[in-house]
Order: structure tokens, then sequence, then C-alpha cells
């Protein structure tokens, strides 16, 4: 089928929005929308066969060990799925369009508004695994890398979005929650990331493109900013500073530069407080 399109990871928060919105967006595209119940990514010759049957026109690669943590306790199976998985989904699209997500946390957060060309120096495993990966992907000149930061919606299992993390920690708090008023970021919805990378893709864009909201905020920022949605959350946000967090060294402003993409995109992206004026409506 010559418009058939995969997306890996479809469960998890981006990959669910661009299946959601790819019949608005990409109405004649066939979408494949690929999960654990398909066939495991690291079963490799799983993944050849596959490829072979369906001869995808466009791989859009979401799937990842994306929390942090996770991927400091176990760094094999981190480099296996986010580095090892990509290597063979990009070399198995050497000749379609293919589109890997990375991450602001490839940055070490000591300056900020980081353009497409800034120097990348992770701070911990998981940006080194997305660092490795992006060199992979940009060696092919069909191929894009797009960068995001935090994103924000609804995802099936209720817990990927940084709102829902939020909400989460906030009903289990008793004692009040301090958010850092020095760590930022550049929050964007999901459904606003997705949007921007069905258009990347159809104008075949390659390299790499920042694609994150406009608005630098702080944790303390953003959280002010949600728990006005929700009426039924009673625990007090203090703010605090991450200067004093115990835990290993914190990236402080991983906030991204997205003139580039906003030059190409036909509807420019948003900041979050400008998307959460808009659609008071939406759950987030």
């Amino acid at each position: 089928m010559q418009n058939r399109v995969w997306i890996t990871g479809a469960n998890g928060l981006i990959g669910n929005y661009l299946v959601q919105t790819a019949p608005r967006f990409v109405p004649s595209w066939h979408v494949r929308a690929l999960t654990r119940a398909d066939f495991d990514l690291l079963d490799f010759a799983a993944v050849r066969r596959e490829f072979e049957i369906d001869q995808p026109r466009l791989v859009i690669h979401c799937a990842a060990i994306t929390n942090v943590a996770d991927a400091q306790k176990n760094p094999e199976h981190a480099r296996r799925v986010n580095v090892e998985v990509t290597k063979l989904l990009a070399e198995l699209s050497s000749e379609i369009s293919f589109a890997f997500f990375s991450t602001d946390l490839i940055f070490d957060g000591r300056k900020g508004n980081y353009t497409e060309t800034d120097t990348r120096n992770p701070l911990h495993l998981y940006g080194e695994t997305k660092v490795a990966a992006e060199e992979i992907v940009l060696k092919n000149s069909r191929h894009l890398v797009v960068r995001t930061s935090i994103n924000g919606g609804a995802s099936l299992t209720g817990g990927r979005s940084f709102n829902e993390q939020l909400r989460r920690a906030l009903q289990q708090a008793r004692q009040g929650m301090t958010l850092f008023t020095d760590e930022f970021r550049s929050p964007l919805p999901a459904v606003e990331t997705a949007r921007a990378v069905w258009e990347l893709a159809q104008k075949n864009c390659t390299g790499i493109f920042h694609v994150a909201g406009t608005e630098k905020l702080s944790r303390w920022q953003i959280g002010e900013m949600l728990v006005k949605r929700w009426p039924e959350i009673t625990t007090k946000i203090q703010s605090g500073s991450a200067k004093d967090f115990a835990g290993p060294p914190r990236a402080l402003d991983t906030s991204l530069s997205i003139g580039k993409a906003q030059k190409v995109l036909s509807t420019p992206l948003p900041g979050l407080s400008e998307w959460l004026a808009a659609n008071p409506g939406e759950l987030f």
C-alpha cells in the first residue's frame, strides 16, 4: 500500500495521539499502530518479517525507554531498546522516510533555548542513548529527528503525560508538594506534537527539528497553571529550588528554540498557557 505508515509505541502518549489524529491530518494514509501485542521490537527477526510484508513508506518511531530512572537501573536494556531497535528500523527504512523521537534531555541544561545545532551533553544514561540513536538516524539524509520536551494530554494508561503524573502525585501527597522554580522545560500538548509531526512528514522534512511549546516554564509555573483546572485537588504546591535536591545532577534549563519548525508549520506551535486557555474542556 503506497501510503502505509508504521507508528511504533502506539500505546504511548505521543504514539497514541499520532494514531488518533491520523484520520484528520493524513486521511489518505493507512496507519499500522504497532504495540507489543503485534510483535516485540526486540525480536529483530519478527520486525524484519513484518516490515517486508507491510513495506511501509514511512516509519514514525516513538517506542522507547523514556523514564530516566528506569534507564539508569537497567542500562543494557535501555541501550537495546533506545539504540539497537532504532538502528534496525533506520536500516530497514534506508530508502523511505523515517521519523525518530528524541528529547530535550540530550542537553545539560546550562543555557536553555537550545537550537538544533547546539552541542549535546546529556547528564544521564537516558540522554546518552538518545544521542547515540540520533547519530544513527542522521546518517541517512532521508530521515528526521524530532526533539521534543515534556508532553501533556490523556494517555491510555492514565500516567504517561506530565499532567497525569503531577495530578497523581498531588492526589497521593499529604504534606504538600514542592515544585522547582529553577528547572525549566518547554511543555506542549501531545496533540500539537502529533499535528506538527504529521505536517513535517508530509512535507518530507529531514534533519533535526525541535517541536515543543513556545513558553519556557518552570515546574512550579506548570503546576500553578494546572491546579486551576483541578478544583478537586486540595494539596498545596510549594516553591523550591532544584539546587536543594539531593539526587543526581539535573539539567536545569532544557528549553528548546522552535524557530526552525515555526517557519515550516502552517499553524504555529502554541505555548502551554495559550493552549490551555483555548481548550478549557480538554482532558488535561
